[in-house]
């Protein structure tokens, strides 16, 4: 029992060291590679909190759950993700604030269904809610995407129509494409002419992590290696970005392709996503607890 318990509590810590991210610099290239890195501003843009030390806990559990404890924390930022493919802009931006209480059940053949009341924050507004939401992890030899249900209404009132539609006119009007790289920077940092493209990023790669997300899995967004406007024709604006996320659970940094639009009529769709193949030159975070 003694190993088993060490054995767990090795895999768990690394959800406590989550704040800062390392790429080694000789991977920082013209075509968008990743940049030493290290995000604490982004811990606090997303909403990221980090869990309690855990105790040995089934991550398959049944009924009530730990709202520290990986099983609930897991499903609870798929919610996260969620909000922001459904919700998100360049001013609108949703990260899980805490997982208040939560209970876990086997669904007959269709999965595993989480019931959680969380606490999210809309950070851009500073705006908190407490919300219900629920989460279905699907079972069968294809994978399909977490089934979520989030009625956050209270955050979806802050107005930022006015905000995005002087944002949009002045990309379309751009004699030259944008471009930027590093976002944050190696120290944290995001010009604040930047952070409408760095938040277009961060609701972009929600699209990735909701898709990907499992009960075995827990991601976070770690920084924009790059992003580009690219030329188009119609309404919507269209973005290249190359994202590195961070998988909590391997401790792994993940590149990833995106081609995106967004306008304040249609928000963000992605177009293509794309895993890049493993880094073998990334390190992995270290530990901060």
């Amino acid at each position: 029992m003694g190993l088993r318990i060490l054995i767990v509590l090795a895999v768990l810590m690394g959800v406590t060291g989550i704040n800062s991210v390392t790429v080694r610099p000789e991977t920082a290239s013209t075509d968008g590679s990743a940049h030493p890195n290290s995000v604490p501003e982004m811990a606090e843009e997303t909403g990221k909190k980090e869990v309690a030390e855990v105790a040995e806990e089934d991550v398959m559990a049944t009924g009530d759950l730990n709202p520290n404890h990986y099983p609930a924390q897991r499903a609870a930022k798929v919610v996260q993700h969620y909000l922001n493919t459904r919700y998100g802009s360049p001013y609108r931006l949703f990260g899980l604030q805490r997982v208040n209480s939560g209970n876990a059940e086997d669904v007959a053949e269709s999965g595993r269904k989480y019931q959680l009341e969380i606490s999210v924050e809309e950070i851009i507004g500073k705006t908190t809610q407490k919300c219900s939401a629920e989460v279905l992890f699907p079972r069968g030899e294809r994978r399909h995407s977490a089934q979520v249900q989030a009625p956050c209404d209270e955050l979806l009132k802050i107005n930022t129509a006015a905000q995005e539609e002087d944002l949009y006119q002045q990309y379309k009007m751009n004699q030259i494409l944008l471009s930027a790289q590093y976002l944050p920077d190696s120290h944290g940092h995001v010009e604040h002419d930047m952070r409408p493209l760095w938040h277009l990023g961060i609701v972009a790669s929600s699209f990735i992590m909701l898709n990907e997300s499992t009960e075995d899995t827990l991601f976070n967004m770690a920084q924009v290696a790059n992003i580009t406007q690219l030329a188009t024709e119609n309404d919507q604006i269209k973005f290249d970005s190359h994202v590195l996320l961070h998988e909590l659970v391997s401790q792994e940094i993940l590149h990833w392709k995106l081609q995106f639009t967004w306008s304040p009529a249609e928000g963000v769709k992605v177009l293509k996503m794309d895993q890049l193949p493993h880094c073998h030159d990334c390190e992995k975070p270290p530990n901060t607890n």
